[in-house]
């Protein structure tokens, strides 16, 4: 998967530092995953103007800084933080600092403020939003055998596959607690761990702000008893082969993400505040995205008003949409400061 995606090694191994990796895979694509799929982003500039607005409430928690960092992980070809910084008000927009980061080159014509960088800064103070990242971070696969024992699932270039050794070590204890496998043969789990990793990683970066990851998302007690792994190629949904041809993609266990995050930073001086899930039908309502049609009134008083107003809430209405984008996953994880979305509950079911 990580060579599918990212592009194989050097000789050194898929640990090689980026400088020694050979070109290829998914993600180093030219036309960029908007040649493949459609994102919140990609659907309609009232999500950047949200993100917007959650970056407002961020700078008013920390007090208006005189420097605010706005991260944009798994930026794609710039489309978020473009957006982002175009919704700001004038005052907000002059104090941040805009940071895109992605494997990808850094594409012609985006704005030369925007820094272009393979990782995220080592401390910010700000909002650090991942859109569709985690779920693009590689894992492994286990499958259920004929003797009832989970075992890794091996896959060739073409897609064949094969099971491999037992689950063992940290993989296992990671099933075990997140993702437990009844004996039945061919049930299958994606083991989350890299995502707990990787996630853990880039909120630690946070000094003070917030940190939300968006994405297809599962929580214990739903999990899908085949697993979600899936390839996109060109709008559709495809086998996921690991060729370098096809996104590779599946759900993302946020709620292990949101505890391995807790348990790495538990008394430390940047201990984050209990994080929440909520869906994202719920936050875009938190945020002034409600699909709400305009008056019908209005039609006839200024018309050009009621079709702009109108085609914005039909595109509200596809980001919230139950069934669509609406049910995507969101975790917040406050580090420093009180939960900007201001609602006071832990958890909000992900179709309200």
């Amino acid at each position: 998967m990580q060579d599918a995606l990212y592009g194989t090694a050097a000789r050194t191994g898929a640990d090689a530092p980026r400088e020694q990796r050979t070109p290829g895979g998914f993600y180093r694509r030219p036309e960029g995953p908007a040649g493949h799929f459609r994102t919140s982003v990609h659907a309609s500039p009232l999500f950047a103007e949200a993100v917007a607005r959650l970056l407002c409430r961020v700078d008013e928690a920390l007090g208006r800084p005189p420097s605010l960092d706005f991260v944009d992980m798994a930026a794609g070809r710039g489309e978020l933080v473009t957006g982002v910084l175009a919704a700001l008000p004038a005052d907000v927009a002059a104090r941040t600092r805009a940071c895109a980061v992605e494997i990808a080159d850094r594409p012609d014509g985006l704005a030369q403020r925007i820094e272009w960088l393979p990782d995220p800064p080592e401390e910010i103070n700000g909002l650090l939003f991942a859109n569709e990242w985690l779920d693009n971070v590689p894992l492994d696969v286990a499958e259920v055998d004929s003797a009832g024992v989970p075992r890794l699932v091996l896959v060739r270039d073409d897609g064949a596959e094969r099971l491999g050794e037992p689950v063992s070590g940290a993989q296992a204890r990671w099933l075990a607690r997140w993702w437990p496998l009844p004996g039945e043969e061919g049930l299958r789990a994606e083991i989350g761990l890299p995502r707990d990793t990787a996630w853990a990683s880039a909120v630690a970066c946070v000094v003070r702000g917030l940190a939300v990851a968006v994405d297809y998302a599962h929580s214990a007690g739903a999990r899908p008893p085949f697993g979600t792994l899936t390839g996109f190629r060109e709008g559709r949904g495809t086998a996921p082969v690991p060729d370098g041809s096809c996104d590779i993609t599946a759900h993302v266990a946020l709620d292990a993400c949101a505890q391995a995050t807790a348990e790495a930073t538990t008394g430390g001086p940047s201990a984050t505040s209990r994080a929440r899930l909520l869906g994202q039908r719920a936050a875009l309502h938190a945020l002034g995205v409600t699909g709400t049609r305009p008056p019908l009134a209005l039609a006839s008083t200024d018309p050009s008003r009621y079709l702009r107003a109108l085609a914005g809430a039909a595109q509200a209405s596809e980001l919230t949409a139950r069934g669509g984008l609406g049910d995507f996953g969101w975790l917040l994880q406050p580090v420093g400061i009180a939960d900007p979305l201001g609602t006071g509950r832990d958890q909000d079911a992900a179709a309200d």
